[in-house]
Order: C-alpha cells, then structure tokens, then sequence
C-alpha cells in the first residue's frame, strides 16, 4: 500500500509540474490581439550588466532567464558556397544569464563547445529550460539541453545537424518542436517522461516541415497551451535608395499538429532608436484584464520594457 501511495503522489506531482506551466490559457488571449490592439508601456528595467546579443527569455516568479550569444570573431561570408555553407564559424561563447526583478546578474551559465556558441530562443515547460545552441551560420548543427532553472546546471539532451534557432517543450503531448534559421524549417521530436527525446536519430526530412508563414524571422518561441506555439520576430524591408531598413516586429500563434499558423499580429511598438520590440526576446503572460509582453531588444546595454494591452 505504501509504494502504490508513493507511485500516486509522483504522479501527481508530475502532473503538477506540467499544470503550473506559465502558458494556460495564453494562447487563447493572444488569438484575441488584432492590430488594434493597444499597448500601453508599464515598466523599463535597466539591466545592469553586459547582455551581448540576447536570443531568448522566459521568466519564473519574478527572475528572468536570457539567453545571449558573445561574439569574439564575427563570422566572415564566403565569396561563394563552401561546403554547403554560406560563411565560416566565427568565434564566440553562449550564455544563459539568470537575472532579477531589478535587472541585477545572478547566475551566467555558459552553454555549447567550440563552434556552437549561438543559443537561440527558449522556453519554459514547468520544470526545465529548453535551450539549443548553434553554429552561428544556417544549415549547420545544433546541441539541445534543458537546465534546472533552480541550479543552472545544464543537461544535453541530444544533437542535431542543423541550426535550431527555437525550441519549444509541449509536455502534455509529449513533443518537442525546433524552427530552423530564419525559421523556414519546423521539426518534432516525441520525448517521454525523463524529458529525454525519443527519435534523435531520425533524419531530418523524416521530422520536417515548411513554414507557410514568411512576413517575420522568429527569435523567440513558447508553447501557448492547447498545442499552440507562440512565435515573435521581425520583418526587415530595404525600399529602393533607403540606407536604413524598415522593421516591423510582429506575432504568430502555431498549431502544433500542423505546423501552420493560425493567427498573426503585427506589433507596432519600437525603442527610440527605432529597434521593433520583438528584435530579439520576449515573454508573455496573462493578467486580469489581458496580456502583459516583455521585450528586450537591444544587444549589449539592455533594458527588459514591460508593456500590457487590455482584451475586450
């Protein structure tokens, strides 16, 4: 009788770690935004430390988790194609920075080996932080790990021979979803109860599809709930003679099953300097009138700008 209680009392907080998951019920309120959508800006939080160039972010209670790319030798283009590859490796270090309600650095992970220095964007699943590091060039490779958000101690959960630049954890499915540099390409992978992946070994083609969707890159992905994935990112556009390109930042809510979007938003919101505010991470969650956004898109000197939009 006291195993059977002890196995129940497991299960059950398995159950929970997977029910207290930031994203219930986001995805609903997200599918409500429209360009009309008015956003109100609440807080700007300094952070008080070098941030590099920032990929990723989620937040738990009131810590922030970011992650950072550090470029030492900037990748240099190749006149033509070498190798399948449009530039060399470059040089650098992958962060995952753990950072306080106050923007004050309290933990710097540091993620990847040689040329995989480049972390992407994250997600949180109620227990881990799910984070892949790339070559800093498409169509290369790619190491996935999930980190205790509680030690920052990092786990390698498989390897990859391509660019992931997201990844997000559906843990009631039992699925784990990368998009590809410039986001053209999804995947998915089963995983089970130890978070481990089950078909790490599978070709490519064999757990690939296209995006439809073209108008935005996406830099940072979640899982909204109710197998939806929330995408942000920017579209730049160059018109004829402009020495500055035009970047409008924007939205796309997922659907899992098919890897097809179901609802895009544009978000018209940008710093004084003319950066969108979903350039690089952000995070998402719900209040008692509707949605609170967290953007960060400025590299090196950084501020976490907190905005809401009330939903009707």
């Amino acid at each position: 009788m006291q195993t059977r209680a002890a196995l129940l009392c497991a299960v059950a907080a398995a159950l929970g770690a997977v029910q207290s998951s930031p994203a219930a019920g986001l995805g609903d309120a997200i599918a409500r935004l429209t360009r009309g959508s008015t956003w109100q800006l609440v807080r700007r939080i300094p952070l008080a430390f070098r941030t590099y160039h920032p990929q990723g972010m989620v937040k738990i209670g009131d810590t922030f988790y970011v992650s950072s790319v550090e470029v030492t030798v900037p990748t240099k283009r190749f006149p033509a194609a070498r190798g399948g590859f449009d530039r060399d490796q470059g040089e650098g270090t992958g962060h995952l920075f753990k950072v306080s309600a106050t923007g004050q650095l309290a933990a710097d992970l540091k993620l990847g080996e040689g040329a995989v220095y480049h972390p992407g964007g994250i997600d949180y699943d109620g227990r881990d932080i799910w984070v892949a590091v790339a070559e800093y060039r498409p169509d290369s490779r790619s190491i996935v790990y999930r980190v205790s958000p509680e030690t920052m101690g990092a786990t390698e959960v498989f390897r990859w021979p391509d660019h992931l630049g997201a990844v997000v954890h559906d843990a009631h499915a039992g699925e784990l979803h990368g998009v590809s540099w410039g986001s053209r390409r999804f995947y998915r992978w089963r995983t089970d109860g130890n978070r481990r992946v089950l078909d790490a070994g599978e070709r490519p083609e064999r757990v690939r599809t296209l995006n439809s969707s073209h108008y935005i890159d996406y830099q940072d992905c979640k899982y909204a709930g109710q197998r939806l994935m929330l995408c942000t990112g920017v579209g730049e556009l160059r018109p004829p003679g402009a020495t500055q390109p035009f970047r409008l930042g924007g939205l796309d809510l997922i659907d899992l099953r098919t890897h097809r979007p179901i609802h895009q938003v544009p978000i018209p919101l940008w710093t004084t300097s003319g950066l969108d505010m979903t350039h690089n991470p952000s995070w998402f969650e719900l209040t008692p009138t509707g949605i609170r956004g967290y953007f960060m898109p400025e590299d090196d000197s950084s501020a976490i700008y907190v905005y809401e939009a009330a939903l009707d």
